[in-house]
């Protein structure tokens, strides 16, 4: 009956130990970046190249500092694996006035800008109408404010 009880407990412990373990990588999944695709799946190098947004697929796709993104060709993917700071969108594909006031919005990928070669997106019409406003001034705040929140959650802030 000793034996048969330490069984048990070992069993549990080992039980527990796992569940905690699977639930700590659960956790770091849910807020790992490489799980999260940029863009909303919209391909970078589209805006760049066509002059639009255009949706990427699931045939052509790459991780780029933490991000999982995808492309409408093969040859975009490529031109991004080639030169990636050219295309990738400033602040990791979060909206720029959100990043210049401190917070980390969800973009919409079909409210964007091109300035000086880079590609900055908003959350909606409305906040790209006062972003473009002041445009200079919010992109020089968002650069600043980038480094004390890029390792952040969104909800963190």
């Amino acid at each position: 009956m000793n034996a048969m009880f330490k069984s048990k407990t070992y069993v549990y412990v080992l039980a527990t130990f796992l569940a905690v373990v699977m639930a700590k990588q659960v956790h770091a999944h849910n807020t790992n970046d490489v799980s999260h695709v940029v863009i909303g799946g919209y391909d970078p190098v589209a805006y760049f190249e066509a002059g639009k947004p255009m949706q990427g697929n699931g045939y052509h796709t790459t991780t780029y500092n933490g991000g999982r993104y995808l492309f409408a060709t093969k040859e975009n993917l490529k031109k991004f694996e080639t030169n990636p700071v050219k295309y990738a969108p400033q602040f990791g594909g979060y909206c720029a006035y959100g990043v210049a006031v401190g917070k980390k919005f969800y973009s919409d990928p079909k409210r964007w800008k091109i300035v000086d070669g880079k590609l900055y997106l908003n959350l909606d019409k409305d906040i790209q109408k006062k972003w473009t406003a002041n445009l200079n001034g919010y992109i020089t705040k968002a650069d600043s404010n980038w480094k004390d929140i890029e390792g952040k959650h969104p909800s963190e802030l």
